[in-house]
């Protein structure tokens, strides 16, 4: 069994540096929520050094919350304010002499659009005005998967190891004591349960192509470490996400 380990960096939490060692594919916050262009630019730089694949992390434009307060925007706005994003990170890349190889909303944006199919369109459109190519990531099961297979792009269905689930598939509110599990044991044992058994939907099963560690986590660097030797105890290789 195979699966890639993905982070969310470049978003001031200070672990950067000490997690990219141990995961596969690196989510680079944008400048909206997070981040700025030099930001970017040494995330980018740290992510080669490190032979681990780089992707844009649009959020909306919410830098007070953090990018996790939901907005209501036509879908025009989402698709430009998406692509304008992607954009940037995507000619940073360039300029280093790397390729953008994926897209993984951020935030409000991302949990909206596992709801939401005319905004979760709106990010497809704008993934493909950047490059056909690139692979989206959503939340396993959901609408941002389901619309990114319409529009004949790949998708990656991800797992939250560092999160507790809705009944429906969701993500569990932050607001909500045990949202976010604290425990890097707990997360490492969810790691694999996720990859082998997958996320069930009713009588639907659905499995993950790639985990997600929170980069903000107070206990991220830990989780990542502990979750890597965990999976390789139990027969799964951690590698990158590969495009067509």
């Amino acid at each position: 069994m195979k699966i890639d380990l993905n982070c969310d960096l470049g978003e001031g939490a200070g672990n950067d540096e000490a997690i990219m060692p141990h995961i596969t594919s690196a989510n680079i916050a944008c400048g909206f929520h997070a981040g700025d262009e030099h930001v970017m630019r040494g995330t980018v730089k740290l992510a080669m050094r490190h032979g681990v694949n780089i992707g844009a992390h649009p959020g909306w434009k919410d830098r007070e919350n953090f990018g996790r307060l939901e907005m209501n925007v036509s879908a025009d706005e989402a698709e430009r304010i998406v692509f304008e994003q992607i954009k940037i990170l995507a000619e940073i890349a360039k300029a280093e002499g790397a390729v953008l190889r994926h897209v993984k909303p951020h935030g409000a944006l991302y949990n909206q659009a596992a709801k939401d199919r005319v905004l979760a369109d709106a990010i497809v459109r704008a993934v493909k005005r950047v490059s056909v190519d690139l692979i989206l990531v959503g939340l396993a099961g959901l609408g941002l998967c389901d619309a990114g297979l319409a529009a004949g792009i790949q998708v990656a269905g991800e797992g939250f190891p560092d999160r507790a689930y809705n009944p429906d598939g969701t993500l569990m509110s932050r607001s909500i004591a045990g949202a976010v599990i604290e425990s890097p044991q707990e997360v490492a044992k969810n790691s694999v349960k996720l990859v082998r058994d997958g996320i069930m939907f009713g009588e639907r099963r659905v499995f993950v192509d790639t985990l997600c560690l929170h980069g903000d986590n107070k206990r991220a660097v830990e989780n990542a470490i502990l979750l890597r030797e965990v999976l390789h105890k139990n027969g799964i290789e951690v590698m990158s996400l590969r495009g067509r």
